[in-house]
């Protein structure tokens, strides 16, 4: 039989970090040869650590005043962030090409309005009629078609809106497990030639109460602002949230060659999994989720570890690294960015691109604990495991 699968390219990328805006901000910071400087708030949200948004002018994406109105920061840093891989692709005055384009978007429940959910607690110590209560706020606090958290779909609609992005649309959650299904989607569809060209990615926003409730609930948060990510037992120190808007443009290489697109790097294979992990089960369905994407290390492949920082959970993650690939250079995302959920995945590919679209070694991320690459990457290595549930790996390789 023949074979008729695509092969899949990346032609766009947009990337927002604590550490800059756009791709330039990253490559002067992580090609440099020395490590980065990462940038973190300890004073906010003491005794939490969080790597914030950086200075943005939202207007060069978003430019219409009302769409920018409408939206909370997670939602204006996703559409920014799929704007700017939409720029980068060369795509985003094409109105055929973004008309006809898939887009599929990892996302949290949306932001939740901290003002009406404190006035809501507040009013509840003063009155026994409670469901009263609610019913007044919820009616009179919120602003029409918004319940106390905003729709997830809210970001894809936007994007939609903004950049008319306007072929088939898909919003994904599930945290990490949500990035990496999106990633995962967008290739398997174009791979079978369902579609030729795909917009995928989230954002995360880390500087929200909320969010920072949520992870502490389970005590998973870092509560040492200078401590290393990893310490010396190979244990990791915590989770410190991670504000990120990552967004990839997918492509068919028929599709982008026929176009003259630059491309970053083919992307070879993105599979996804779920399960317990007990035991060594983990282990197992990460050395399956290896054999199948065809991961196998070297000198020249770097590998991008999406570790979240829970102590033990991290330091299983990386003794299978460190086994699996033990020649690799390990760059750990979430101790230069943070960890940013959805969005984990999605930046660590785009961290991926930038890698194997150059030729120098990607920087270290962490002194004294991500090795110095001899040689630019040839081929990378992206994993993501979910700090509650969902694994991931994908595999890229550079083009010549």
């Amino acid at each position: 039989m023949t074979d008729t699968r695509h092969q899949v390219v990346v032609t766009g990328v947009g990337l927002v970090t604590s550490l800059g805006v756009g791709l330039q901000a990253h490559r002067d910071q992580l090609l440099a040869g020395t490590t980065p400087a990462k940038v973190t708030d300890s004073e906010r949200f003491v005794p939490y650590t969080v790597h914030p948004l950086p200075e943005i002018d939202w207007s060069a994406q978003i430019p219409r005043r009302g769409d920018q109105r409408q939206m909370e920061n997670w939602q204006r840093l996703g559409v920014y962030a799929a704007g700017l891989a939409l720029d980068d692709a060369g795509l985003k005055e094409d109105a055929e090409a973004c008309a006809s384009m898939d887009m599929i978007v990892a996302a949290g429940g949306g932001e939740r309005d901290v003002a009406v959910d404190t006035l809501i607690i507040e009013e509840s110590r003063k009155r026994n009629d409670r469901e009263q209560l609610l019913n007044e706020k919820l009616t009179t606090e919120l602003r029409p078609t918004l319940f106390l958290a905003q729709l997830s779909n809210l970001l894809a609609g936007n994007i939609s809106i903004v950049h008319k992005v306007t072929g088939s649309s898909r919003t994904l959650m599930g945290e990490e497990g949500a990035g990496i299904s999106a990633v995962e989607t967008g290739y398997a569809r174009i791979a079978a030639g369902q579609s030729t060209h795909c917009l995928v990615g989230g954002a995360y926003l880390a500087e929200r109460l909320d969010l920072l409730m949520i992870r502490e609930a389970i005590q998973g948060l870092g509560r040492g602002p200078q401590q290393p990510f990893w310490t010396s037992d190979g244990t990791a120190s915590g989770m410190n949230l991670g504000t990120a808007g990552a967004f990839l443009v997918l492509e068919s290489l028929e599709h982008a060659q026929a176009r003259g697109a630059h491309i970053y790097a083919r992307l070879d294979a993105v599979l996804g999994d779920r399960g317990s992990r007990d035991g060594d089960r983990l282990e197992q369905r990460l050395a399956r989720l290896a054999d199948d994407t065809g991961a196998s290390g070297g000198h020249d492949t770097v590998v991008f570890s999406g570790a979240s920082g829970f102590p033990e959970l991290s330091a299983r993650e990386r003794a299978f690294l460190r086994t699996r690939f033990p020649a690799s250079p390990l760059r750990t995302v979430g101790a230069l960015f943070g960890h940013s959920i959805e969005a984990h995945f999605p930046t660590a590919v785009a961290l991926a691109c930038l890698a194997l679209d150059d030729e120098a070694p990607m920087s270290p991320f962490a002194d004294g604990e991500d090795a110095i690459a001899s040689t630019a990457a040839n081929a990378a290595i992206v994993t993501t495991i979910g700090h509650v549930r969902g694994e991931g790996i994908a595999r890229l390789t550079r083009m010549s």
